[in-house]
């Protein structure tokens, strides 16, 4: 089995747990690769070199050492040759790199002996003006472009208006980006399984702006409703910024192509919330 390490030297100083991943793999006789800038600190004898869409696309597995922004920058490269990947978390909570690194040995080895299943995972796409497409496997957030300071936006399905809000502006979550920024922001916990996705405001100045799960098929178009002079901002999943004007629409909608992840039980995501959400009191 061929597998590229993707790591984030940020969480992994020194790559000591990449070189340690990488170790385990090569005694139990992956093929590893990764990228060569790190080839200085991982002197490890048997790993190969490659950049990642190279190595991604040549390996049947993809593991990141990092936390889920790791991961979640990886699943861009993973989605044109669908190449699985397993997420090792060194970050601090980590709800999609799911192997702590007390795990390394089990769950190495469970992974190398085909003792998986693969958890398939639906994107968002988002189009604006200018042109701008992005997917995002959490979520697309439209927010003030000023600090401090409310925007109008209306939302529709289908072309059909479903809602006009002010507020801090408002999260679209897949459901697995639903236990992230849509979940701080007082948005349900989606079952990652659902075909859907959600949309939820962020510090809404009303009473009567609830969150909304919308089905797959749904097209969600929100419109930038500001005045002369004010702007706002896009993003997905927490990066790729893009500035919004009065009357700009983004197009929002379920990407037909899911990512796929590597999992070791059938409800991985629950068992995540349990260990990582439920002792914060």
């Amino acid at each position: 089995m061929t597998i590229y390490l993707y790591p984030n030297p940020k969480k992994d100083p020194g790559l000591n747990i990449t070189a340690e991943t990488a170790s385990r793999l090569l005694e139990k006789g992956a093929a590893v690769l990764v990228e060569e800038s790190y080839g200085k600190e991982l002197k490890l004898e048997g790993i190969r070199f490659a950049d990642p869409d190279q190595g991604i696309s040549r390996s049947q597995a993809v593991i990141t050492i990092g936390g889920d922004g790791t991961l979640l920058r990886a699943a861009k490269k993973c989605l044109a040759s669908d190449t699985p990947i397993l997420g090792i978390n060194v970050g601090r909570t980590g709800f999609l790199a799911t192997c702590e690194v007390d795990e390394l040995e089990e769950k190495l080895g469970k992974l190398l002996a085909g003792e998986y299943e693969f958890d398939e995972r639906r994107l968002l796409e988002a189009a604006a003006p200018g042109p701008w497409n992005r997917t995002a496997l959490n979520d697309i957030v439209i927010y003030s472009g000023q600090r401090q300071q409310a925007m109008d936006y209306s939302i529709y399905c289908d072309g059909s208006l479903v809602s006009r809000c002010r507020g801090d502006g408002v999260i679209v979550a897949t459901p697995t980006g639903s236990t992230a920024y849509s979940l701080s922001a007082g948005g349900p916990v989606l079952d990652a399984h659902i075909a859907g996705f959600v949309v939820n405001a962020i510090c809404a100045h009303s009473l009567k702006n609830p969150p909304i799960v919308f089905s797959a098929d749904r097209k969600i178009t929100i419109q930038v409703d500001a005045r002369e002079g004010e702007s706002a901002q896009v993003s997905c999943d927490g990066g790729n910024l893009y500035t919004l004007h009065g009357g700009d629409q983004v197009g929002i909608q379920l990407s037909p192509t899911p990512i796929r992840l590597i999992s070791f039980t059938p409800a991985e995501q629950f068992e995540a919330i349990d260990r990582k959400l439920r002792g914060r009191r």
